[in-house]
């Protein structure tokens, strides 16, 4: 990525959508704009899960206001993540169905431990160069991050469904302070995260640093009030409770340094933070410049380089862990990307020849379940394994990729007028056919294709006399493409 380049990155949190825009300057990204704004969708979740209307449309509305801010912005310059709030919500489809319209630019819902990991990259990336171990918290609307790393690598990674939306709504209804609700709080907030200490413990750290909302809340009040500036302790967080105890509730408290929008969810905030003070045996905590979005920007820079693209990791861990054969991998995914050259010759398909490349060497790894059914068990695992870099979505195709592998096509629930997907997919199957005696295939002369909605699969003369049984599988193929809106001619 050159020089000069603007980048975007949208976080679509619980509590607020923040769009973080900078310029590219020697491997460093420099803040050109932060926007903000308070959204609370994590408060619009009703009793079966689903965002009500009126949080769908205070989304809509700020994206909107986002978007004209990214006018004139490439694809490949902005990058929109969405954390627990969506990763719950039951009708998220629908919500995002019309916010990427509105938005412009595609919303990827991430896991729980992607976002601690991009988290973590935001963090360091604007922290001192250290060798510091770090242990790096952020507290969220409805889920809670803590990372333990050191430099630019986290270690454990770890995400828990508290936080300051959910907690301000359970447990102070109404925003009522009382002593009772704030020992309810942290009972129920040590309960889900005892688990992180167990974790934590062995592994230990230097410096405790706290990213975004709550955090940096409840530092800047603290600050306000005369405590040592960029630093929270436990007295610090007691003297915060007896001041929000004194209030009585969240909107007749008056602190300096605490923001109207940071009011209503102040109460569950700091009762999970506090949890995690007990929890951790932390002595203090400093808030970080770094963030999610942080984050989210440096790694579309990694994401430029293959070599640093942590997805490529990620995929090398999976086929080893499930045990696939990875020369074989390898193979059928360096032929199914030369197909799909052959499809799309122009330059811009990067992102569909990577993911054509991983779903190759992944194609196996259902064998370490059964090999009867080995792509069902593939796309279950892919569906269901934490794999960091990869956003759901990203995940998802790669499942309906490796289940369609081979069998037939009519078992998979996905958009055949997709035809990215629909190239993909024949290119793998053809792929995976001309690799079946495990070895480098012959392809010389072998040429595919389009033609409309049919795929034409040149041989060279004397090609199919010399391999009959690939031969045999191709025209097999072309049938199992008969019923369906796509078909394949083997000429």
């Amino acid at each position: 990525m050159q020089d000069g380049t603007l980048l975007a990155a949208v976080d679509l949190g619980s509590n607020s959508f923040r769009l973080e825009i900078g310029r590219h300057e020697h491997g460093q990204v420099r803040r050109m704009e932060y926007l903000k704004e308070t959204v609370r969708q994590g408060g619009g979740l009703d009793e079966a899960r689903n965002l009500t209307a009126e949080a769908m449309e205070r989304g809509y509305a700020c994206l909107a206001r986002f978007a004209e801010r990214l006018a004139g912005f490439r694809a490949g310059q902005v990058r929109a993540v969405a954390t627990q709030t969506l990763r719950e919500a039951r009708n998220r489809e629908i919500f995002l169905a019309r916010a990427r319209q509105v938005l412009g630019f595609p919303i990827e819902v991430i896991s729980g431990r992607e976002e601690a990991r991009l988290i973590y990259q935001g963090v360091a990336r604007l922290l001192p160069q250290s060798d510091e171990r770090r242990l790096v918290v952020d507290i969220g609307g409805r889920s809670t991050e803590l990372i333990l790393g050191r430099q630019f690598e986290a270690g454990l990674m770890e995400s828990y469904r508290v936080g300051s939306v959910t907690w301000s709504t359970r447990y102070f209804p109404g925003g009522q302070f009382t002593p009772a609700s704030f020992q309810h709080a942290e009972i129920a907030a040590q309960a889900i995260l005892e688990e992180a200490a167990a974790l934590a413990a062995p592994m230990g750290w230097d410096t405790a640093y706290g990213s975004s909302g709550t955090v940096g809340a409840v530092a800047d009040i603290l600050a306000a009030a005369g405590w040592p500036p960029g630093v929270i302790s436990w007295d610090g967080l007691q003297w915060l409770v007896d001041r929000l105890l004194a209030a009585r509730s969240a909107e007749r408290v008056r602190l300096d340094g605490l923001r109207d929008d940071r009011r209503p969810v102040i109460g569950g905030g700091v009762s999970v933070l506090r949890a995690l003070f007990r929890l951790l045996d932390i002595e203090e905590m400093r808030p970080a410049a770094g963030a999610l979005r942080h984050g989210v920007l440096y790694d579309m820079l990694d994401r430029e380089h293959r070599a640093t693209d942590v997805r490529e990791a990620t995929v090398s861990r999976l086929v080893a862990r499930f045990e696939a054969d990875p020369r074989q991998g390898d193979r059928v995914g360096r032929l199914a990307c030369q197909l799909f050259r052959q499809l799309h010759p122009g330059p811009a398909t990067a992102a569909a020849e990577s993911a054509l490349m991983w779903s190759g060497r992944l194609h196996e790894i259902g064998n370490a379940v059964s090999h009867s059914d080995s792509h069902k068990h593939g796309a279950y695992l892919l569906d269901n394994v934490d794999a960091l870099g990869f956003t759901q979505d990203e995940l998802h195709r790669l499942s309906l990729l490796v289940l369609g592998h081979r069998g037939k096509l009519r078992k998979l629930e996905a958009d055949f007028e997709d035809e990215a997907f629909v190239h993909q997919l024949l290119c793998l199957r053809v792929a995976v056919i001309l690799c079946h005696a495990r070895r480098d295939p012959d392809v010389q002369g072998l040429r595919l294709q389009p033609a409309g909605r049919e795929l034409r699969l040149s041989l060279r003369p004397g090609w199919a006399a010399a391999w009959p049984q690939s031969a045999h599988l191709l025209r097999q193929e072309s049938v199992a493409w008969q019923k369906m809106p796509w078909s394949l001619a083997v000429v």
